[in-house]
């Protein structure tokens, strides 16, 4: 896979990057039902094995144990990947999620990543929400500017290489801008989830923002492994269970969309995953794709996503099955 660079940064990152939300595990609020540990660890060494050089995670995946997994996985090794992670999310003892920007609260969370990571420096670091849960920012403690300045401190410290941010729009970007360098946004970006096309990416790519995308294979939806009995057999605690996307009608239409990328990806010798991937690492304004894996078999599925070039036919006919599938 041919390197990109992230932005204005010195970070040359592969076009795929290795997510890891789901290996967080189960029992918290935005959970993908139980995960083996194990499983974990020999996916993320599995994609690294296989060309892969970055790991995107966060705190409240698993409430630490997403990190603590990822932290396990790298352990030892002779040259690590790069480590992404974010901050602003944090947790009382009752497990509650809320959302903290004050400059202690960056620091303790920065503080606490690198030791459950077991790293000496967060490759990059990223505001993970502006606000939370549908409230203005004025409901949560500190502020954007505030939270970019102890970051900023952080990275003067050593303990962070880069910031970033993630879910942003093109405002809440400037103000990050206008505070301290940022070399990147991580915004949800996939075939069924459009909206940063109009006004975000096209900001990004101005200012020479880099751009990683999540979910783009829409949570799984789209990755060619996805039926309505897996759909139905999600555990209790699997927060798809609950998104209308996974739900009738959408996800006829969606599983429809599917069958085009299948089409597609057979021209390739690739799977409707690798080709939901390819098809937004085609923007111009995207420099990489987070893509969540679970389990070491699932990296075959979209490890040929980093080198597929789709023709114009391929967009094309992508395109039209997608606008069907809004009508």
């Amino acid at each position: 896979m041919t390197l990109r660079t992230l932005g204005e940064s010195d970070l040359y990152i592969t076009p795929i990057g290795l997510g890891a939300w789901a290996i967080g595990g189960g029992q918290w609020e935005f959970a993908w039902g139980p995960q083996d540990d194990r499983e974990s660890i020999a996916a993320i060494r599995e994609g690294l094995d296989r060309g892969i050089n970055w790991v995107d995670t966060a705190p409240a995946y698993g409430l630490g144990h997403s990190e603590t997994v990822v932290g396990r996985a790298i352990q030892g090794m002779a040259r690590r990947p790069y480590v992404f992670t974010k901050c602003s999310l944090v947790w009382d003892e009752n497990r509650k999620i809320s959302h903290n920007l004050q400059a202690r609260s960056i620091r303790r969370e920065a503080e606490a990543s690198l030791k459950r990571l077991g790293i000496d420096a967060i490759d990059l670091y990223q505001i993970h929400w502006p606000a939370w849960s549908g409230l203005p920012e004025s409901a949560s403690p500190g502020s954007i500017e505030e939270a970019i300045e102890e970051m900023d401190q952080l990275r003067t410290e050593g303990k962070i290489r880069h910031i970033g941010v993630s879910n942003f729009d093109a405002s809440q970007m400037q103000r990050a801008m206008d505070i301290a360098p940022i070399v990147s946004l991580q915004p949800p970006y996939s075939l069924i989830s459009t909206e940063v096309e109009f006004s975000i990416l096209p900001f990004a790519l101005r200012n020479r923002i880099g751009v990683i995308v999540y979910s783009p294979m829409a949570s799984g939806l789209l990755s060619g492994s996805m039926t309505r009995e897996r759909v139905a057999g999600f555990p209790d605690d699997d927060w798809r269970k609950l998104n209308p996307q996974f739900m009738e009608p959408l996800l006829s239409r969606n599983l429809q969309l599917v069958e085009t990328l299948r089409a597609v990806g057979k021209r390739h010798g690739a799977t409707p995953g690798a080709v939901a991937i390819a098809w937004t690492l085609r923007n111009p304004a995207v420099t990489g794709a987070i893509v969540g894996v679970r389990n070491a078999h699932q990296v075959d599925g979209i490890i040929g996503a980093g080198s597929l070039h789709l023709t114009a036919n391929d967009t094309a006919e992508i395109e039209e099955a997608q606008r069907l599938e809004k009508v």
